[in-house]
């Protein structure tokens, strides 16, 4: 029964998670076909459907869930026992997945782990930039990077940037044309590049603080976008202000290409941590990754 059901068993978590025989596909390394044809034995065999399909998406069905509720973790657990007797070799060894934002992984992750890459060349690292806040064990990866703030309580946090500081910034014929606004409710008068959160399923309300008094502001404007690099360079072309980390616009504000306001009203946020579970420390791989990301080898 077991070694009928175990591939099975596998291709099934693989869609249920992905929401695509396409992406599952794509993450396993096999065909669609021989996909679909996996979890439709499995059914066969168990007698029950475990995944409804439409049109649109494929999704659990009830029984479906409680069989990924409680085989889905082990399969995980599984997988980290192989790739562990695998580091045990004389290179280490691994596969690591590592959830962060588009930001973060831009000026954190890759110019860390490039370095180490190189020299570790068994070692394979997969980045998913998100906005969301990742339930990194349910989703099976092996760390996330977020502010500190965000970070999941009973994990090991390990901080690998330093606090910095929003900057609301547009360019000079933005500013000649609409005026530059001299406190956060002004602009709610000028066309600005929002951000949309998906954890929230809402638009992002800029951070404001001066003096203890903290204010956040419902911007409103053309464009949405749901990373920050593309506010970036919607805000050099002259669509309006955006709101957007201090060090990725530094570059385009030396260059003349942006402007900033409201400084005095930008408060540092706590930098970015990778943080997870305890069971990952014992990957001798995996420890190579986190002294490269901490901010100790900086």
């Amino acid at each position: 029964m077991l070694r009928e059901n175990m591939t099975g068993l596998v291709a099934f978590a693989s869609v249920a998670r992905a929401g695509t025989f396409t992406r599952a596909a794509a993450q396993l390394g096999v065909s669609q076909s021989a996909l679909s044809h996996s979890v439709r034995d499995l059914e066969e065999r168990l007698g029950i459907r475990v995944l409804a399909r439409t049109t649109r998406k494929l999704a659990p069905t009830a029984e479906g869930q409680q069989l990924l509720d409680r085989v889905g973790p082990l399969l995980q657990e599984i997988e980290h026992e192989l790739w562990s007797l695998m580091e045990q070799r004389d290179k280490p060894a691994g596969k690591f997945r590592i959830t962060a934002t588009d930001y973060a992984a831009d000026t954190l992750l890759w110019p860390r782990l490039r370095h180490v890459l190189q020299q570790y060349p068994e070692i394979k690292v997969e980045i998913v930039s998100d906005y969301e806040l990742t339930d990194i064990v349910g989703d099976q990866f092996d760390a996330g990077v977020r502010l500190g703030e965000q970070v999941s309580e009973g994990m090991i946090a390990v901080r690998i940037g330093p606090d910095f500081a929003m900057r609301a910034v547009a360019s000079p014929d933005y500013f000649n044309a609409n005026g530059r606004p001299q406190n956060p409710q002004e602009l709610t008068g000028h066309n600005c590049i929002n951000l949309r959160l998906p954890t929230h399923g809402g638009i992002y309300a800029w951070e404001f603080e001066k003096d203890g008094r903290e204010i956040n502001v419902k911007v409103n404007g053309q464009l949405t976008f749901n990373t920050i690099t593309p506010i970036l360079k919607a805000a050099i072309d002259g669509y309006g202000i955006g709101y957007v980390p201090e060090g990725l616009a530094q570059e385009a504000i030396e260059a003349g290409q942006l402007e900033a306001v409201l400084e005095d009203w930008s408060p540092p946020f706590p930098g970015y941590f990778l943080y997870y579970p305890h069971r990952r420390q014992s990957s001798p791989a995996f420890s190579i990754l986190v002294k490269a990301l901490s901010m100790t080898q900086d």
